[in-house]
């Protein structure tokens, strides 16, 4: 795409906002703190009494179902002193224990016994402090901020788009592989929402999907890639698949067709110049076939490539050479997300 004559430059977000450790603090409060967020899936919490621990900028969680089968969120921490409760990553139990004085408490949080005290009533002191939980299409959502709209004020159009895909509800998570990048997130993201690059660093990502009739949509807090196979066949999903992204750090691919699967990738933010990318992988059954583990090599592929470009990215972030990027017109995508950032950091 040639610049027209009359084309502006405009201004990508400051570098200093992808090393500035002020900066990655208020994102923490005023973003991930502030949003709803992918925490996990219902397969991952089956059964009465299932649990899953999960960190989210520095705040540590507990998401559980209790034995109403009723679930809960709530952070990992006891009323008592503070003390950090379940060391576990998931598991099942009958109470959680905290080691520090013996305080015990059901699987929604709420206190079982504070043996040092002899009795329950201790007023906001009986329950681990609770988190908004939702669940979309078996998808668990929390959001740190006790005043938080519903996600449908926010997403909407998002629930609307998963709606369509009838066989959600049927998946599992079957594989996870999580990795520490040394970049900042929003460099995370903002690699994902141009495919400027693809041509140059995913030679086969190009080669299976058509370049030149590549989609990006923007909707509202939301974003959709998509292209047909270049050699698709009588085999191939009749619908093409669509590479969701999700405000603020949350992307989700879905493969339709008779064995419609599903990926998604979280990117959470570790300190400014490193985040922790979790990616899942969602299928019908425990038992992945060779397509389906070629799928997973493709993917993971991609994203290998994708560590190189935006650890290479982030070691520019530091230097005296440039203040700020510029869009070019086909990166859209990435002003769209740096917009709702400002909005999210000015409080609006």
């Amino acid at each position: 795409m040639k610049l027209q004559a009359n084309y502006a430059l405009e201004h990508t977000l400051p570098y200093d906002h992808y090393v500035n450790p002020q900066i990655f603090e208020m994102e923490k409060k005023k973003i991930f703190q502030n949003s709803w967020i992918l925490a996990g899936h219902t397969s991952q919490v089956e059964k009465p009494g299932d649990f899953f621990t999960f960190d989210l900028a520095d705040q540590p969680l507990i998401i559980s179902r209790d034995k109403n089968n009723e679930f809960s969120a709530f952070y990992n921490i006891c009323p008592h002193r503070g003390t950090k409760v379940e060391k576990s990553e998931c598991g099942n139990k009958k109470v959680f224990t905290c080691t520090y004085h013996g305080w015990t408490f059901h699987m929604n949080g709420k206190l079982n016994r504070a043996p040092n005290f002899g009795t329950n009533e201790l007023g906001d002191h009986s329950c681990m402090t609770q988190v908004k939980l939702e669940v979309y299409q078996s998808l668990i959502f929390i959001n740190l901020n006790p005043e938080a709209k519903p996600m449908t004020e926010t997403y909407g159009e998002f629930m609307a788009n998963l709606g369509k895909y009838t066989f959600l509800d049927s998946l599992k998570k079957i594989r996870v592989t999580q990795r520490v990048i040394d970049a900042n997130w929003k460099a995370v993201i903002d690699n994902y929402l141009e495919c400027d690059h693809c041509m140059i660093a995913h030679p086969e990502f190009s080669k299976t999907f058509d370049m030149k009739n590549y989609h990006i949509d923007l909707h509202d807090h939301f974003s959709c890639q998509y292209s047909e196979l270049t050699n698709k066949t009588d085999k191939d999903q009749e619908e093409h698949a669509n590479f969701y992204w999700v405000w603020p750090n949350l992307m989700v691919s879905i493969y339709p067709g008779k064995e419609g699967n599903m990926t998604t990738s979280q990117i959470l933010p570790l300190a400014p110049d490193k985040s922790l990318a979790i990616y899942s992988y969602y299928f019908k059954s425990d038992e992945i076939n060779e397509e389906q583990e070629e799928l997973i090599r493709f993917v993971d592929q991609v994203r290998e490539e994708d560590f190189d470009l935006v650890e290479l990215l982030q070691k520019g972030f530091h230097t005296n050479a440039f203040k700020h990027g510029v869009y070019s017109p086909t990166e859209y995508a990435i002003k769209f997300f740096h917009d709702l950032y400002e909005n999210a950091i000015s409080g609006e």
